[in-house]
């Protein structure tokens, strides 16, 4: 007997899916590789391996995971606070953690420029410190964890939700301490979506501009970042040059996330055999 599909028409439904994803994502990644192949290798190797091109992607990498760890941290503990406690304004810490996804990148970038400057409310009292965030590669980092922060609270707290305090709670009753609590129960629990919160914070980080470029300073071999270089190859004209770089991107991150994800396949296994 031939398999029914649950919904009507799925051959039909899924062409149309695969039409829209090849105009919406597949053509316009393609152009940009069909607009390198136009260089020669060595034009190719001098726009996307000068010192200053390769500083902007250890910036832009190590500056993205940083963040995206940062984020898992303090993202976790946000989404705990927010389902497993009850407080005043409660409601409004719920909706500020939005907040990155509905102000304009550039004007968080802004914000952001301003409060930790020198002069800044925050800046000022790092400065006797010796510490200086904006219009450093630090400053880089704040911008990223800002904007990136929504994706793992908002993919760990439904998890958590729907564990429910009465596991814990058995669990306790059993004997159990906090430590065993939350590497037994809760961890293998959130443990997926904390690493697909990470890669979408990576991922998020790596595109970011808006709100970095106003923080960062742009100070070739410091703090510049690769969409920066991208928007300065296109503003002299050399697309080649910028389709290129967008490339390198495009790979690395490609392959990261590729590894990201065969890292949550295998803990998923691993955490399923301890359960």
């Amino acid at each position: 007997m031939a398999q029914k599909n649950t919904l009507p028409g799925f051959n039909l439904s899924l062409g149309y899916a695969l039409l829209y994803l090849s105009l919406i994502v597949l053509i316009p990644l393609s152009a940009v590789f069909f607009k390198t192949f136009t260089l020669s290798w060595t034009d190719f190797l001098e726009a996307v391996a000068s010192p200053r091109v390769l500083a902007s992607y250890e910036l832009t990498f190590g500056a993205s995971f940083i963040a995206a760890l940062i984020n898992v941290v303090f993202g976790v503990l946000t989404a705990w606070v927010l389902t497993r406690y009850q407080f005043f304004g409660r409601k409004l810490v719920d909706a500020f953690v939005d907040f990155p996804f509905a102000l304009p990148t550039a004007v968080a970038g802004i914000a952001l420029s301003a409060i930790y400057a020198k002069n800044g409310w925050i800046g000022g009292l790092l400065e006797p410190l010796g510490i200086t965030i904006a219009y450093t590669p630090l400053g880089v980092i704040v911008a990223l964890t800002f904007i990136g922060l929504p994706f793992v609270v908002r993919t760990v707290q439904p998890v958590l939700e729907d564990l429910g305090a009465e596991v814990e709670e058995a669990a306790t009753s059993l004997g159990a301490n906090r430590w065993q609590v939350f590497y037994k129960i809760i961890l293998p629990a959130i443990w997926p979506a904390v690493i697909t919160g990470f890669a979408l914070a990576f991922a998020r980080a790596i595109g970011e501009y808006g709100s970095v470029i106003f923080i960062a300073g742009n100070m070739p071999m410091l703090s510049e970042i690769t969409p920066l270089i991208i928007i300065t190859k296109l503003e002299q004209y050399d697309y080649a040059g910028a389709t290129a770089v967008a490339a390198v991107m495009l790979v690395i991150s490609f392959i990261l996330l590729f590894a990201i994800n065969g890292f949550q396949w295998w803990s998923n296994r691993r955490y399923s055999s301890i359960k």
